[in-house]
């Protein structure tokens, strides 16, 4: 996926997003076993920083998980749901338009979520 510049995010708290028109990452600052609180941070995010139409058409979706070892392990399914439902509404109108999703667990010093999306040419 196409990389965005690091002085184009918006936001402030838990996430924080940058868009290029057909190109979006979000970086999520917390992990939590309660994955609900992705969708209800996103939607959050849009309504104070990025309010944009969702659009039609194909997409890819990466979502990459930050665990510290010591973590208590999570679903990356329960993630990955409640961050489409989060998405959803927002950059594309419905999760069924999502061609392509990888997830994917790794560790790290902190806990965190980032997310890419893109628009897929047809």
């Amino acid at each position: 996926m196409l990389e965005l510049t690091q002085n184009m995010w918006l936001g402030s708290g838990k996430v924080i997003g940058q868009s290029n028109g057909s190109n979006w990452q979000f970086e999520i600052a917390e992990v939590s076993s309660q994955s609900r609180v992705y969708k209800q941070y996103l939607h959050q995010f849009f309504r104070e920083f990025m309010p944009i139409t969702p659009l039609n058409g194909e997409f890819e979706v990466e979502i990459k998980i930050f665990l510290n070892p010591n973590f208590p392990q999570i679903d990356v399914d329960n993630v990955a749901k409640a961050v489409l439902d989060g998405l959803k509404g927002h950059v594309f109108v419905d999760d069924s338009q999502i061609m392509r999703l990888v997830v994917e667990k790794l560790y790290a010093e902190c806990e965190k979520l980032e997310i890419s999306v893109a628009r897929r040419n047809t």
